[in-house]
């Protein structure tokens, strides 16, 4: 999300930086970028000139002409007001005293709405509230059905009395509004916590749909009316929010397809603009998904600053703690890593969603873009694979690992000898460095011929390898006295090539019906003691 603002605002801090002291012209040309890199995300005009005119003011003041590194500080006003855009702090839910709490979900049509109804429901739902989902959408084509299937996967029930439409040219059938009444009185029955009322939307904005959302707000009377607006909406994303708040006045906004190709406008205009809180984001198409709006969060991660805080709420809710304490009792013991404990970390690891947002929310990832878009997720799904299609003998002890076992692993997994060599190579390096670390009292160590920068236990893939020593001349044994036969065993020595491995073994590549597992055997032992 906003990868291509992002780009625009690094690029452009990057040339103040390092400077003792910015003139009236540096900082003028920095809000020029600044100001075409926000035109260029479709942020409404007015938001720009008020967010530019607000940078260069400060910037221009005592905090940056007084400051050991002005260009840093220019950064960090920019940070702030970027926050102050945004919101400046997350607001949560506001939830009725007595009874459900009722939230209203407005938009037009193809903004999200349905999903997000199933999207919050789940949010709620792993809070320890009891919601129901209640069809009010009675316009668009199968909305009913698709919204019982969202509630279904999130394991929340759905209030749904009339089918609604149910293909194309079909008449509406119900009232949404008795819906919308008959739903209350359903959660008030069953004592449900939450409503969340699913409503239908247009594909523009016109007075029988505000009719229609204002009179479902004035029957129901919600505690929350939040406005569903598609983040790739551009510079609509203002046209539609203010007419919104003329006909139903909703309380909060919600971002949606933060994953697609866009450009940020809409949530640094919608909030601006109309003076509601953004409070939900919607980053993908899973229940899981979905995540609180912080301004402050949103904001270092447009600055390339990283969000980790998000990252650690994501690890605490996929990481098991017990397993995350037995892991730990386990290197402080000096116990070896096994295949085990790695696929026990893997799994956990995809529990926590994408890799690609993941290694996006750490800070200084944005020079690193395109490796990490080309990164492959279903890598993970090999590697699995690969795990799994050991015995819990050879996952607990890599060391028995020889041809055969590596060649039948292959087999199994569906993929090759090579793929099984590498990650079992990997997997060697991993439990070298936790045994150093677990040496250095749980400290990262710096090993001999290793960078301390990222990348010193492979880093991404694509970069270069760094220059190391050569390797010493090999020795020649037993050299002989006579100086012209000494020299042709020199020579001898230099022209030797190693043997090769057996075709198909774990070191070479080859027909794997052509191998024979014994002649190796004895050769890997040696080399896995």
């Amino acid at each position: 999300m906003f990868a291509n603002l992002s780009d625009r605002l690094t690029s452009t801090f990057r040339n103040l930086r390092g400077k003792g002291r910015l003139t009236e012209a540096d900082i003028d040309g920095t809000i020029r970028e600044i100001r075409r890199a926000l035109l260029d995300a479709d942020v409404a005009v007015s938001v720009v000139k008020t967010f530019t005119g607000n940078v260069r003011e400060r910037a221009l003041g005592v905090e940056v002409s007084g400051a050991l590194n002005p260009g840093e500080q220019v950064v960090k006003i920019v940070n702030e007001e970027l926050i102050a855009i945004l919101g400046g702090e997350s607001r949560p839910l506001r939830h009725a005293k007595h009874g459900p709490t009722v939230i209203m979900l407005a938009g037009l049509q193809g903004a999200g709405k349905t999903t997000l109804a199933g999207k919050l429901a789940h949010h709620l739902k792993e809070q320890g509230h009891t919601p129901l989902l209640v069809a009010a959408d009675l316009q668009r084509p199968n909305a009913v059905n698709q919204l019982q299937v969202v509630g279904e996967r999130a394991g929340v029930p759905v209030f749904a009395p009339e089918p609604g439409v149910t293909r194309e040219g079909e008449r509406e059938r119900g009232n949404p509004v008795k819906v919308a009444k008959k739903g209350l009185k359903e959660a008030e029955q069953r004592q449900h916590s939450v409503v969340i009322v699913d409503t239908a939307g247009r594909l523009g904005v016109d007075a029988e749909l505000m009719k229609q959302a204002a009179d479902i707000r004035k029957a129901v009377e919600p505690d929350e009316v939040l406005f569903v607006i598609d983040s790739m909406i551009g510079q609509d994303a203002v046209a539609t929010a203010t007419a919104f708040q003329q006909g139903v006045d909703f309380t909060g906004v919600v971002l949606t397809k933060l994953d697609g190709d866009t450009r940020g406008g809409a949530a640094l205009s919608v909030r601006e603009v109309t003076g509601r809180p953004i409070m939900f984001a919607s980053t993908g198409e899973k229940l899981t998904d979905f995540e609180v709006f912080h301004p402050d969060r949103m904001a270092g991660r447009i600055l390339d600053m990283g969000d980790i805080l998000t990252l650690i709420e994501q690890a605490e809710k996929a990481f098991d703690q017990d397993e995350a304490a037995r892991m730990a009792e386990k290197v402080s013991k000096g116990e070896d890593f096994t295949f085990t404990d790695f696929l026990s970390q893997m799994q956990q690891l995809k529990n926590m969603g994408s890799m690609k947002k993941m290694l996006g929310m750490l800070p200084g990832m944005g020079a690193m873009r395109d490796q990490i878009e080309n990164f492959d997720e279903r890598e993970l799904v090999r590697t699995e694979a690969i795990i799994q299609s050991m015995t819990p003998l050879e996952r607990d002890n890599p060391k028995l690992l020889n041809g055969s076992r590596r060649a039948r692993i292959a087999r199994g997994s569906g993929m090759t000898v090579a793929d099984i060599n590498s990650l079992v190579k990997r997997f060697e390096q991993a439990q070298q460095m936790m045994r150093a670390i677990n040496a250095n009292g749980g400290n990262m160590p710096q090993l001999p011929g290793q960078g301390g920068g990222p990348g010193a236990w492979g880093g991404m893939p694509g970069g270069k390898k760094s220059k190391g020593k050569q390797a010493p001349q090999r020795k020649v044994k037993g050299k002989s006295g006579n100086p012209a036969k000494r020299a042709q065993q020199e020579a001898a020595a230099k022209n030797r090539t190693p043997k090769q491995a057996a075709p198909g073994s774990a070191f070479g590549l080859g027909k794997q019906e052509d191998f024979d597992p014994s002649s190796v055997d004895a050769d890997l032992s040696k080399y896995l003691k």
